[in-house]
């Protein structure tokens, strides 16, 4: 066992859209992410998505509405739902995702990661 400085992780990166892994648990990853600017349009087929905002404001469209959350605030993406983060300004995120979760869902990008860095 081991503690996780959250703030120490972030630190240690600077890249945007590309989560990293900082802990799992039953067959859970738990992932730091830093924000900024658009994402693509994506939904993950047969996967929930929690977002936890740890700092900034980010935004999340969804077809019919677009949400925000704030510091401490989450939400949870039901699986087959169609979504795309937006932040504004540089938003710092904690995700809670199955280990074999595709990064853009059903969408290839140029920003899709296909292995996620542990740090």
């Amino acid at each position: 066992m081991e503690v996780i400085n959250i703030e120490q992780k972030f630190g240690l990166f600077s890249d945007h859209w590309s989560p990293k892994i900082v802990a799992q648990l039953n067959g859970q990853d738990v992932k730091l992410a830093k924000l900024k600017g658009s994402f693509v349009w994506h939904s993950h087929e047969h996967e929930d998505e929690m977002f936890m905002v740890i700092k900034g404001k980010l935004d999340i469209a969804f077809r019919d509405q677009t949400i925000t959350l704030l510091p401490g605030e989450l939400t949870v993406i039901p699986k087959g739902v169609e979504h795309k983060p937006i932040a504004e300004e540089e938003v710092l995120i904690m995700l809670f995702e199955p280990s074999d979760i595709k990064h853009t869902g059903n969408v290839q990008h140029k920003i899709t990661v296909d292995k996620f860095e542990s740090i």
